[in-house]
C-alpha cells in the first residue's frame, strides 16, 4: 500500500491498512512546505532573543531556567533519553508503524517547528520496515504518550533497539544497513516528538480493527450456525429488523 500525507485527512479504511501491512508513506510537496513554515517560525523565534518553554529554557519545574543556544540541541537529546523508561513487554510492530504514521501524519500539518529531515527518516523507519521497540507500560498522559513515544524517538538518534528483518537489533544498526544516518535532534523537535498521543491511538485503532473482525465472524459463525441446524431465516428478514 502506497500513502502520501499531504495535510489532507485519512481515512479509518487507509489506517486499516496501515495497521494490516507493511506500508510506504511520502510526504507530499504541500506538506512540506508547511513544515518548512514552521520550522523557520522557530529559528526566527530564536535569532530575535526570546523566551520559550521546552525551546530554550528546561522542563517541568526548570521551566524558569534559559538554556543556552550551544546546548538547545543537547536539551532535545536529553529530554527523549530521560523519558525512555517504559517497561513491560514490547507493542507489536503493527502498533508501532500505525503509531509511526500517525505521527508523521500530525507533524505533516505544520504546527510543530520540526524540519522535514526528521519527518522524512520517519516515513523512512516505516518504508524500511524498522520498527523500534517500545515497551507496552508507563506514559504521562498529561501531555501525550511521553514514554512510549520518547523510545520511538530515540530510535531516530541511534539509541535503543528496533525490531529489522525479522529480528530484534540496535537502532544505530538498523540504520547503517538502511543507508540512513541517526538525526541530531533541533530545538523543539525533541518536544514535538514526545508531545501527542499517538500511541494510544494507534492502540485504540487497533482495538476497533480487531473489534470488527469479532464482529465479522461472529455473524458468519451464527449464520453458519443456523443452516446447520436448519433453522428459519424468517427472523433474520430485512423488514423485521427495520421495524425493530
Amino acid at each position: 500500500m502506497n500513502l502520501d500525507i499531504d495535510g489532507q485527512e485519512i481515512s479509518l479504511n487507509e489506517l486499516r491498512r496501515v495497521w494490516q501491512e507493511p506500508v510506504h508513506i511520502v510526504l507530499g510537496e504541500n506538506a512540506r512546505k508547511s513544515v518548512e513554515k514552521s520550522q523557520s517560525y522557530v529559528d526566527q523565534f530564536l535569532e530575535s532573543g526570546g523566551t520559550a518553554y521546552g525551546i530554550n529554557t528546561g522542563f517541568g519545574k526548570l521551566a524558569t531556567i534559559n538554556i543556552g543556544l550551544h546546548k538547545l540541541k543537547l536539551l532535545q537529546q536529553n529530554l527523549v533519553r530521560s523519558h525512555s523508561v517504559g517497561v513491560g513487554e514490547p507493542l507489536s510492530n503493527e502498533v508501532v508503524r500505525l503509531a509511526i504514521v500517525l505521527k508523521v501524519i500530525a507533524l505533516a500539518k505544520g504546527y510543530s517547528g520540526v524540519r522535514p529531515r526528521l519527518v522524512y527518516l520517519l516515513c523512512s523507519f516505516v518504508n524500511n520496515e524498522i520498527y523500534p521497540v517500545v515497551p507496552s507500560k508507563g506514559s504521562v498522559g498529561a501531555s501525550g504518550d511521553l514514554a512510549p513515544l520518547a523510545h520511538i524517538a530515540g530510535t531516530l538518534i541511534g539509541d535503543g533497539d528496533v525490531y529489522f528483518n525479522g529480528k530484534m537489533v540496535p537502532a544505530a544498526e538498523a540504520l547503517e544497513c538502511s543507508n540512513l544516518e541517526p538525526i541530531e535532534l533541533a530545538p523543539k523537535e525533541g518536544l514535538a516528538l514526545l508531545n501527542g498521543t499517538q500511541v494510544s491511538t494507534a492502540l485504540a485503532l487497533a482495538a476497533l480493527f480487531r473489534t470488527e473482525h469479532l464482529l465479522a465472524a461472529s455473524v458468519v459463525a451464527g449464520a453458519m450456525s443456523t443452516d446447520a441446524v436448519r433453522g428459519s431465516d424468517a427472523p433474520f428478514d430485512e423488514r423485521i429488523q427495520r421495524v425493530r
